[in-house]
């Protein structure tokens, strides 16, 4: 596979997850409320784990790629590359959503945001840094597991988009009133970066927390469940 064009693939797999994720929550949100935003995240990713996963793998999201790395299932040059696609097309995604939202002449960015992720007075729940911390490594633990299990070799072919795509929607409906849920540095780094203020100030917690429980899966998985289950 040409290498231009898997890197073109994840660049817009991340568009398309953080414009419909984000999307949903800032322009559908008092409409659909926090479950169907957690279904427009996990929907996205249904759909692009078909959309793009036969040409480059459905890698849309750094704490995915860094995990891999880490597993020796990419080399570290790919991985340098998508985690640099990811978040640009992260950014290209709330940028093009701001473009629209300015539109509507009942919103202002200072206000109602781009679906930013945060913690303390910035988490939709009012969720302290640390809770907001344990979560997002948690989260994206549960995430990298169901990952990693769906594309293993004694997975059934052909289905991983949805258990990857469903946990992400169910991971949303306990995450976003704690933080709006990350689990993806792109995602959070997307909006932090056209908000700014607080958003970008808290923005290390959703790169750091989702890399760390990443790893752990990564970990988890090569050295205790790898290669462990046996036919039914």
């Amino acid at each position: 596979m040409d290498n231009g064009k898997k890197y073109l693939a994840k660049l817009l797999g991340t568009f398309v997850l953080v414009f419909i994720g984000t999307g949903s929550a800032v322009v559908a949100g008092t409409y659909i409320g926090f479950l169907g935003i957690a279904l427009a995240f996990g929907l996205s990713v249904l759909v692009m784990v078909y959309a793009i996963g036969p040409i480059s793998g459905c890698h849309i999201n750094p704490a995915i790629t860094i995990a891999m790395l880490a597993s020796g299932k990419i080399s570290a040059r790919d991985a340098a590359i998508y985690i640099i696609v990811q978040c640009a097309g992260a950014v290209l995604a709330s940028v093009l959503l701001l473009s629209i939202m300015t539109g509507h002449p009942g919103y202002d960015l200072a206000t109602n945001g781009l679906g930013q992720n945060g913690y303390g007075a910035a988490s939709p729940g009012n969720y302290s840094m640390i809770s907001g911390f344990i979560a997002e490594v948690i989260l994206t633990f549960i995430f990298l597991l169901v990952i990693f299990g769906a594309t293993s070799r004694n997975a059934p072919a052909g289905f991983a988009g949805i258990p990857i795509g469903l946990s992400l929607a169910i991971i949303h409906m306990v995450g976003i009133p704690i933080t709006g849920t990350s689990v993806n540095p792109a995602r959070s780094l997307g909006p932090a970066l056209v908000v700014g203020g607080t958003a970008l100030a808290q923005l290390w917690l959703f790169i750091v927390a989702p890399i760390i429980g990443a790893l752990i899966a990564a970990v988890v998985w090569k050295y205790l469940l790898e290669g462990t289950a046996t036919p039914s």
